[in-house]
């Protein structure tokens, strides 16, 4: 969230980026927070010294006692202390849940280059790499390769799991795990290290690292209990240091996490039936950063550079896009896609997602940095390395051969053991 302290000083850039993002609701609540916050400021100062005067009555009354004065005006003035601090947390709770309320809602401030749209069809291409492989055959889809190879089965998933889940077998689930090693080898030469986090979050740090909304569209709540399945690992990865105070030494800190994710997907795309696209759980390999803020826009870049070069490497045609006002949400201040090509459906389609989201996830959760006498929030930045599922699909699509097999890419047959998988022989 916004540091209020950075509303109060600047509510004109405040205003300004919600009316880049063309939101007239938000827009009207900052002046009313601005209100709230200064009354809250004010009868905090007033409980104080209500609280102060307590103990100053109390003294007073034990004075006047000793020298034998009538101290029944202090005495009833004393009782009415009680109810006066009560009336006055009361209002205290009521201002600071109103100013809470904003805060966690209001979004980051936009980076100048974020461009203005309504929608995802406004996102900006940045540039495009690749040569699209040409076919003489018909593509087949690619959930229907995989399981006539004996490499998935969305049946059985469907039945015993619901839509959305799938089973991958024999070679495809082999794909996987070569994607993951490729891409956790990757990122340590890059100074990145490698963590398995907590599969589920209590709901205090994941408030701190996401949007609200995502609780009822994509979190999966454990009954009962204070928990959430984790939708990536940038969430725990992020709550690592909650309430923490670095040293300028430590910076930047750089992580690689590898995770199940775990996503209800409602009010997204429709789920795939039969597909390993856009499903409740797939596997993925995340960078993450935590760095001074004078650094953020760089390591933005660097992520951006490793994740095409993770593409790049093997060899899927894609495109960045530097996402627009209408399609960004509250947390990033600048996020770019990378879309790699799916040739049977002629189309991009997203794969990575990369984020700097400045100080907003760091002032949720009070993640802080000594800067020499002073201590400041830190920033952190987040980026898809491989996302592992919609990875296998597009190399089942762009490697698939006319027979039904389907070519490894080379930095990946050095885990796989072979050049080609699929047809005959993927079956456990």
């Amino acid at each position: 969230m916004l540091d209020i302290k950075f509303i109060r000083e600047n509510p004109g850039i405040v205003k300004k980026d919600l009316q880049k993002r063309n939101d007239k609701e938000k827009l009207e609540w900052v002046d009313d927070l601005l209100d709230k916050d200064s009354e809250y400021r004010r009868l905090l100062q007033e409980n104080q010294k209500l609280r102060q005067g307590r103990n100053i009555i109390t003294d007073e009354i034990n004075k006047l006692r000793k020298q034998g004065l009538d101290f029944k005006e202090k005495v009833q003035e004393a009782k009415e202390l009680p109810d006066k601090i009560k009336q006055s947390d009361e209002k205290l709770i009521e201002l600071k849940n109103k100013i809470d309320y904003y805060l966690m809602r209001l979004p980051n401030i936009l980076h100048d280059s974020v461009p203005a749209g309504k929608d995802g069809n406004d996102n900006v291409v940045v540039r495009e790499w690749g040569e699209k492989p040409k076919f003489d055959f018909e593509l087949k889809p690619h959930g229907e390769l995989l399981q006539e190879s004996g490499m998935a089965n969305f049946e059985k998933a469907a039945e015993v799991a619901g839509q959305g889940f799938y089973y991958l077998m024999g070679d495809a689930a082999r794909l996987e795990l070569a994607l993951v090693h490729f891409a956790t080898e990757f990122l340590a030469k890059e100074g990145f290290n490698l963590v398995e986090p907590p599969l589920m979050l209590r709901r205090k740090p994941y408030e701190g690292v996401t949007d609200l909304k995502d609780f009822e569209t994509m979190m999966y709540k454990i009954d009962g209990e204070d928990l959430f399945l984790i939708a990536t690992s940038e969430h725990p990865i992020a709550a690592l240091l909650m309430n923490e105070v670095l040293e300028e030494k430590q910076l930047p800190l750089k992580l690689a996490g590898y995770s199940p994710c775990f996503r209800k997907e409602l009010g997204s795309h429709s789920i795939d039936t039969k597909g390993i696209f856009r499903v409740h759980h797939f596997n993925k390999v995340e960078q993450f950063i935590f760095c001074k803020p004078e650094d953020s826009w760089k390591f933005h870049e660097e992520l951006l550079k490793n994740a095409e070069t993770i593409y790049q490497k093997l060899k899927i045609p894609y495109r960045v896009v530097n996402i627009c006002t209408g399609d960004i949400g509250i947390v990033a201040a600048k996020k770019y896609d990378i879309e790699a090509w799916f040739p049977r459906e002629n189309l991009y389609r997203e794969v990575v997602s990369c984020s700097n989201c400045t100080a907003y996830q760091a002032t949720r959760l009070n993640i802080k940095y000594r800067k020499g006498e002073d201590k400041e929030y830190i920033h952190t930045l987040n980026s898809t390395a491989i996302a592992t599922s919609r990875t296998v699909r597009a190399i089942v699509e762009n490697y698939q051969q006319k027979d039904g097999s389907i070519k490894v890419p080379t930095v990946l047959q050095k885990y796989m053991g072979k050049k080609t998988i699929g047809n005959k022989g993927s079956a456990p």
